[in-house]
């Protein structure tokens, strides 16, 4: 078999101090945790338009994919599943108020101060926002 890597965008939306996290609704171990507005790149798509297509589908607003920077890239895999490839995008543009337009998957989406983030908040999702103050540009999880 031909290995295959996911990859996953993430989008971390920017408001003064505060950063917008959803609330997994996942029926797996996941569920219950914070983690941000993200997906899967489709196939024949950029990471930019893919991760702007996200944040349409999953919390309702349209970002210019050129108001997108890419501030973080982590390598993650675990012991079930794809590895996966994070490309982590900030923004603090955007057309629309964000609202939970994926209640299936989603509890809730609340606002968090940047260095105030959940307790249950996602290892995976909490790369990508270290970043912001870091400027680490890659990381590695779940590697031995």
């Amino acid at each position: 078999m031909i290995p295959r890597h996911v990859v996953d965008v993430h989008l971390l939306l920017i408001r003064g101090d505060q950063i917008l996290l959803s609330l997994r609704r996942s029926g797996d171990k996941y569920d219950n945790h914070w983690h941000l507005p993200s997906g899967k790149l489709e196939a024949g798509e950029s990471a930019r338009v893919g991760a702007a297509r996200e944040a349409a589908e999953e919390v309702g607003v349209e970002i210019v994919p050129a108001d997108l920077r890419l501030v973080h890239t982590a390598h993650v895999t675990a012991s079930t599943g794809d590895a996966r490839l994070g490309l982590f995008f900030r923004t603090e543009r955007w057309q629309g108020e964000p609202f939970n337009r994926e209640p299936e998957k989603c509890y809730a989406l609340q606002w968090f101060t940047v260095h105030d983030l959940p307790v249950d908040l996602l290892e995976y999702s909490a790369l990508g926002i270290s970043a912001l103050d870091s400027g680490e540009p890659y990381s590695e999880l779940g590697w031995e």
